[in-house]
């Protein structure tokens, strides 16, 4: 099980295991501090009782270890892992993660009491899997160790395919296989000897956002106290024993990132961007100005489109569960060219989330505000001819008015945005909009679609639709989807991505200032805007939001295409009995006709069948 992880942990492997308690432990070890023997794990605490394998990072250990050191603790290593076994000892493992600010997923056993504990930092950033087989309690970091298990069954969960159709990701706690669970964020499972696990938070998301409006700061007060803090997430995360480097898009998130790098560090930030020779989705000239004017030591690659195409075979090697985000490519690609020259690499990830950057967010808001009023039946038949309208007139009418490759995938928007017109209620609009595949349950027969997004308790207590939409993405959106990409990409080559935006204490400022002064004064990420002011020029601030995407009609209708068909071919479906072969076929004719391009519903149903040939055929 262990050595299916070793992507995760090049540097290292142990495993300790108690007979009489039933237990074993396993690690790869990827040594970002303290790089000798003592930072091995699984470690035991000083005094006996504990053992601990974890993956991730505690940023603050070196104030927890001065005031362990205080209160009597010695330490053998100047690893962050016994400053936390230190800190469960002396406080409890509740208290000692209320203390951690970081990011992690650990096993710890308490041999004195006989207990197992499960445990997921607050955002998910870190992942971990856990399932029960013939009485055995399994858990890892990837489903690809659990699946190691002589007795592990893959029993494939119909709803979780349904959902991976309409959504791109499988939400949490599902997994693709029946009575595999992901750990949800925030949580710790337990399980005591004879008892069944128990999962209980240590964090909610909810309280954090119950508390909005509760700091009354000024616009310009929020802020510079945003900067400061902001300062803080960063230079915590440069804390490593290897070399550390940043993402660099040229976006609002990583600009931020890389400003505060070198407004700490005495020395110039490493940053690394991906360019792409289709000047429509290449953002790495905005990444050059950036890196130039805040003067880091920047490393480019520009890629032809063959570099991208060759990797696709291998994505469903990356992601042991099916997942189907197209932007997991491009990250792969920076995330390879990234861990040539660093170990550790900082990025925006979370920014849309906290500051409310998504343009569904603004767009749905407006268009509420204009039509919401509208009696349901005529918003219903407006919704019915935006999804009906033609493909090709969409196309031509959105090239006069947007950019080049802003009018891709123009008709799947229009059809979202007729879904969302065509709801009850302003909730309901903003879950149509979250259905970025295909919505057909011919598509999985036996499957009821039972499967969503949990919904967020809380959000009738949010003053606006754009912060309750931020609401529910920070938990199920984030961690399910982005998160999960981005530890995929970057664990497949050892990297390690560290997300200051994701920091909690940033998180909870962020909700607790009231929703004017959150929300930027109405303009999109405008408080973290205005701390960006500070370092770079508005001409480099005002820039369309892009996203990290890749052309992927013209992939499909091009280069990617026999390899698409070969895939969806009646007889390779018919023999693996998951999708209905015949609406494949129907989904994949109207998209080479023209006459309904549906890339991601395509390319959701693509990487299903890519996952099943890996894992399922092996």
């Amino acid at each position: 099980m262990v050595n299916t992880l070793a992507h995760r942990g090049p540097d290292g492997v142990d495993a300790w295991g108690d007979p009489a308690a039933g237990v074993g432990f396993g690690h790869r070890r990827l040594a970002i501090v303290d790089l000798s023997p003592g930072g091995a794990q699984p470690m035991h605490s000083a005094d006996g009782r504990y053992v601990i394998t974890y993956n991730g990072e505690v940023y603050n250990f070196r104030e927890l270890r001065t005031e362990l050191s205080a209160r009597g603790h010695r330490f053998q290593s100047t690893s962050d892992t016994e400053v936390m076994l230190a800190a469960i000892v002396e406080w409890g493992l509740e208290q000692a993660l209320r203390r951690f600010v970081g990011m992690f997923a650990f096993a710890l056993f308490d041999r004195k009491e006989r207990t197992l504990h499960l445990v997921r930092d607050r955002l998910g950033v870190k992942p971990l899997y856990w399932t029960i087989v013939n009485g055995a309690l399994l858990f890892g970091s990837e489903l690809r160790a659990l699946m190691a298990y002589p007795a592990f069954a893959r029993d494939i969960d119909r709803e979780a395919v349904a959902a991976l159709l309409r959504y791109s990701y499988i939400p949490a706690p599902a997994t693709i296989y029946r009575g595999v669970f992901k750990l949800p964020a925030g949580s710790i499972l337990t399980v005591r000897p004879g008892g069944a696990p128990l999962i209980a938070p240590y964090w909610r998301l909810a309280e954090v956002v119950a508390r909005h409006g509760q700091n009354k700061l000024s616009f310009e007060e929020a802020t510079t106290a945003l900067e400061a803090l902001l300062r803080d997430c960063v230079e915590r995360r440069l804390v490593a024993d290897v070399p550390v480097g940043a993402f660099l898009s040229g976006g609002t998130d990583s600009a931020a990132i890389v400003a505060m790098m070198q407004a700490v560090s005495e020395r110039p930030a490493r940053t690394f961007t991906i360019g792409f020779r289709d000047a429509a989705y290449d953002e790495s000239e905005a990444a050059r100005a950036v890196a130039r004017h805040l003067q880091s030591d920047h490393t480019e690659i520009m890629l032809e489109p063959d570099a991208a195409l060759a990797l696709v075979g291998d994505v469903a090697d990356w992601f042991d569960e099916p997942f189907a985000d197209s932007s997991q490519l491009p990250t792969y690609l920076v995330s390879r060219m990234t861990r040539q020259h660093v170990t550790v690499a900082l990025s925006g990830d979370g920014g849309d989330e906290t500051f409310g950057g998504y343009p569904k967010y603004w767009w749905l808001e407006r268009v509420w505000k204009t039509a919401g009023h509208l009696p349901l039946a005529l918003r219903a038949m407006l919704g019915r001819a935006l999804r009906a309208a033609p493909e090709a007139s969409l196309h031509r009418a959105a090239s006069l008015v947007l950019e080049p490759g802003r009018a891709e995938r123009i008709g799947e928007k229009a059809r979202r945005l007729g879904a969302a017109l065509a709801a009850a209620d302003a909730a309901a609009a903003a879950r149509a909009l979250d259905v970025v595949g295909v919505d057909d349950l011919a598509l999985v027969p036996g499957a009821r679609g039972t499967l969503h997004p949990q919904q967020f308790g809380g959000l009738e207590t949010l003053p606006d639709l754009v912060s309750r939409m931020q609401a529910q993405d920070m938990a199920t959106y984030l961690p399910d989807d982005i998160l999960t990409k981005v530890d995929r990409c970057s664990m497949a080559v050892a990297l390690e991505a560290r997300e200051p935006l994701l920091d909690h204490r940033l998180v909870e400022f962020v909700w607790s200032l009231p929703a004017p002064v959150r929300r930027g004064n109405g303009r999109p990420k405008g408080l973290l805007r205005a701390v960006l002011e500070r370092y770079l020029p508005l001409d480099m601030l005002d820039r369309p939001k892009r996203g990290f995407s890749i052309p992927l009609d013209r992939w499909l209708a091009g280069p990617l295409r026999g390899w698409a068909e070969d895939l969806l071919s009646v007889d390779a479906i018919s023999k693996e009995g998951i999708l209905d072969p015949h609406a494949v076929q129907a989904l994949w004719s109207q998209h080479v006709s023209g006459a309904q391009r549906n890339s991601t519903a395509i390319w959701n149903v693509l990487m299903m069948r890519a996952w099943s040939m890996r894992w399922q055929n092996r």
